[in-house]
């Protein structure tokens, strides 16, 4: 029987800052961004063939944005390079938002529920084992973390359904998967699953090559160096490109929609300090909402890798994966995965 395959894994107190602090920090982002926007000009347009919207910060709104940071000199700490002096705004202000935006009070007997709304690359695999027809099909979960989280976790997902076919063989492909799937037995509808402690399968949930996500949240690094660090130690080996492996297990982190605002905040600014990020629209919608995208190209630098948040809130919008060149029937261009995210309190689980 052919299996089934998924491109993607399962998705599945700050200070006052000083005077004199605030205006060199301020001062360096915008020597930054007048000498990436000066490159820019002299190179000519960068990706072309993009239909994304690149706008930069205008110097009155950049300072405007710096002004409201609480630690203007992420970027570049050491002198290090980082993400561009646009994205590195963006993501500190985010963070800024992510500690004075209260997270969701769940009390006792309530749960705090993530939504996540999406679409994944699913696929056959041909008689020499290797990817032929590819389509696109509907991922929704719901997950319920109550507010003693030691307590009993419920996942909840919808059935899966394509979205998007690449072509009549696509299609065929899709339905003999649905076929098989049925004579054997196979669950077509979606399931509900409970997990006490968040211990899916009797195993923590791993989000990192040896760490949990109830493990990241409590012992991660509140610094963003040594968060960065730490990441890299966790995805060295993965693939050669370690800040393209760095930014996608960040966006694991944060596809959960469970990670507390102190941790968040340290997430954006880790992001800041890593090369090769930069802002790729600054209006992105997902599933109704809009904030802005972030991304840089995979380790194989076939797709781009996104996360979009809201600078305003702080939130993670969401996140999603576009193909940059044709592959086997799917066009550049294509977005081949996404997942928006949405939290709440509700009083009860399925």
């Amino acid at each position: 029987m052919d299996e089934l395959h998924l491109l993607r894994t399962t998705r599945n107190s700050t200070g006052t800052v000083l005077p004199a602090v605030l205006a060199a920090g301020r001062e360096k982002l915008m020597q930054k961004a007048a000498e990436e926007e000066s490159s820019r000009r002299a190179a000519g347009p960068v990706h072309a063939r993009r239909p994304w919207r690149r706008t930069l910060l205008a110097s009155a709104a950049a300072a405007a944005l710096v002004a409201t940071l609480v630690a203007v000199d992420v970027v570049g700490a050491n002198e290090r390079p980082g993400a561009t002096a646009e994205a590195a705004l963006v993501l500190n202000a985010a963070a800024t938002a992510a500690i004075n935006t209260s997270d969701p009070v769940v009390q006792p007997g309530q749960y705090l529920k993530i939504e996540t709304t999406g679409v994944i690359m699913m696929f056959e695999r041909g008689p020499a084992n290797e990817a032929t027809h590819r389509w696109l099909a509907s991922m929704d979960r719901q997950m319920y973390v109550p507010a003693d989280r030691t307590g009993e976790w419920v996942w909840a997902s919808e059935p899966s359904a394509p979205v998007q076919f690449f072509g009549e063989g696509s299609r065929q492909a899709s339905e003999r998967m649905a076929a098989e799937r049925r004579a054997f037995g196979m669950p077509m509808e979606g399931e509900v699953l409970r997990a006490p402690g968040g211990q899916w399968g009797g195993s923590d949930w791993y989000v990192l090559n040896d760490m949990s996500l109830n493990e990241v949240i409590k012992s991660a690094p509140r610094d963003p160096d040594e968060l960065l660090k730490m990441i890299y130690a966790q995805t060295e080996g993965n693939h050669w490109n370690t800040e393209a492996e760095a930014f996608m297990a960040f966006a694991n982190i944060l596809r959960t929609g469970a990670v507390p605002a102190d941790l968040r905040a340290v997430i954006y600014q880790a992001i800041a300090l890593i090369p090769g990020v930069s802002v790729v629209d600054r209006e992105a919608t997902l599933d109704g909402r809009t904030g802005v995208s972030l991304g840089m190209k995979s380790s194989n630098y076939r797709a781009r890798m996104e996360i979009i948040i809201d600078p305003a809130s702080g939130h993670v919008i969401g996140e999603r994966e576009v193909q940059l060149r044709e592959d086997k029937g799917v066009p550049a261009g294509t977005v081949t995965a996404w997942t928006a995210i949405t939290a709440s309190v509700v009083d009860s689980a399925p």
